[in-house]
C-alpha cells in the first residue's frame, strides 16, 4: 500500500538528509562555570559506573553525533523541486503539494535544527507534520456523531457507478450493526439494473431491513419511507443508496436534489475509489460543488500505491475523510486516522 509514494518521500529524505549532512557542524560546548560540569557529561556519567571513565574516543563520537544544521533557501531549492514533482506523480492535486511543500520549506528554513546520528530523522519529522496537517484539517467523527445525533440518523451515499458505493453501505452497515444500533437501507439506486437486488443480497447477508420499490420509481420516495419505516420502528440508521451519476448529468443531479430536498440528509457521503488518484479528487470536488458533501469514504485503499487521492480529497473539498476501504469482505471498513495513514507513508 502507497509503496510508490513511500518510494518518492524516502528518495526526498536522501537528497536532503546529504545536504544536511554536509552542512551540520559540531555543537559547540557551552562555557560552564569552573568547577561545574556541562550537562551533558552529567547525563553521561550517570549513565556509567562510578569506577569507569569516559575514555577520549568516546567523547569524540559523543561530539559527531551532537550536531546542528542551518538550511537556507538556496540548500532547499532543489530538493524541495524534487519533492514537489513527486507528490504530483503520486497523484496528489497541486494545490495540495504546494502546501505540503510549503510547510516543510517553513519547518526547516531560517532555524537552527539539532541532529543526531540519523540526519533523515530531521527530514521525515518535517515531511510527517506537513503531511499531517494537510490530511487532519478537517476532523469528523462519525461513531460520535451517530451516537450524539436525533434519531433516525438518515445517512446518503452518492458517486458515479462502479466506485464501490453499495458495497460501502453493507460494510457500513454491518459496522453500525455490531455496534449495536438498527438499521434500515434505504433501495434509493432505481436507475442501474439489478442496483436492487445486488442490495437486497446484502442486507439478507448482514441481517438488516431492507425498504425497497420497483426499478425506475421514484429514489426520493424510497428514501421518505425508509426514513418513515425508522420512525415508526425507533430505528437508529437509514443508510441510503442512490443511483451512481456524474455530476453533469444535469436529470440525475437534479433527482438527486430531490432526494435531499424531500428527506433532507443528516449526513451526504461521496464515495470514490482511491485507486483512480486525482480522478476521484476532481470527481469529489464536482460534486461538492455541485451539491455540498459532508464527508467521503474512499474504497480499494489497500490497492492504492500512491496516497494521492486520500491526501487530496479532504484538502480540495474541505471536507473530511470517514472510513477506508481495506478489502473485500464485510468488516474491511476501517475508520479513518490520519496519524495512522502518516506513519504508513514512513513505515
Amino acid at each position: 500500500m502507497f509503496n510508490k509514494l513511500k518510494d518518492k518521500l524516502n528518495g526526498f529524505k536522501k537528497s536532503l538528509g546529504s545536504t544536511i549532512d554536509e552542512k551540520a557542524v559540531p555543537i559547540k560546548k557551552t562555557e560552564v562555570p569552573v568547577g561545574a560540569k556541562p550537562i551533558a557529561e552529567d547525563i553521561r556519567e550517570s549513565e556509567i559506573k562510578p569506577e569507569k571513565k569516559v575514555g577520549f574516543a568516546q567523547k569524540a563520537k559523543a561530539l559527531v553525533f551532537e550536531r546542528e544544521v542551518f538550511l537556507n533557501e538556496g540548500d532547499l531549492e532543489d530538493p524541495l523541486w524534487e519533492l514537489e514533482m513527486a507528490l504530483l506523480e503520486s497523484d496528489l492535486a497541486v494545490s495540495v503539494a504546494e502546501a505540503i511543500v510549503e510547510s516543510v520549506k517553513t519547518e526547516l528554513v531560517g532555524t537552527s535544527k539539532k541532529i543526531g546520528r540519523n540526519t533523515g530523522n530531521v527530514v521525515e519529522q518535517a515531511l510527517k507534520n506537513a503531511i499531517y496537517n494537510v490530511m487532519s484539517a478537517n476532523i469528523f467523527d462519525f461513531d460520535e456523531f451517530i451516537k450524539n445525533a436525533p434519531k433516525p440518523v438518515n445517512v446518503v451515499f452518492i458517486g458515479i457507478n462502479g466506485t464501490g458505493k453499495t458495497t460501502s453501505i453493507a460494510k457500513l452497515s454491518k459496522r453500525l450493526k455490531d455496534m449495536n444500533y438498527s438499521v434500515v437501507i434505504a433501495a434509493g439506486d432505481t436507475f442501474r439494473a439489478g442496483a436492487i437486488d445486488q442490495i437486497a443480497i446484502h442486507a439478507e447477508r448482514i441481517g438488516v431491513k431492507l425498504i425497497k420499490q420497483q426499478e425506475g420509481s421514484d429514489p426520493a420516495a424510497v428514501v421518505y419511507d425508509a426514513v418513515q419505516y425508522a420512525k415508526g420502528h425507533d430505528m437508529d440508521v437509514v443508510l441510503s443508496d442512490t443511483a451512481g451519476r456524474m455530476h453533469t448529468n444535469v436529470n440525475l443531479m437534479a433527482q438527486l436534489q430531490k432526494v435531499c430536498r424531500v428527506t433532507p440528509p443528516d449526513l451526504l457521503i461521496f464515495v470514490d475509489e482511491a485507486v483512480a488518484g486525482n480522478d476521484a479528487v476532481e470527481r469529489a470536488s464536482q460534486f461538492n460543488d455541485a451539491i455540498p458533501i459532508d464527508g467521503s469514504i474512499l474504497t480499494k485503499t489497500d490497492a492504492d500505491a500512491k496516497g494521492g487521492s486520500a491526501i487530496s480529497i479532504a484538502y480540495i473539498t474541505g471536507k473530511p475523510i470517514l472510513f477506508l476501504g481495506m478489502g473485500q469482505g464485510y468488516d474491511d471498513l476501517q475508520k479513518f486516522d490520519p496519524e495512522w495513514f502518516v506513519n504508513q507513508l514512513f513505515e
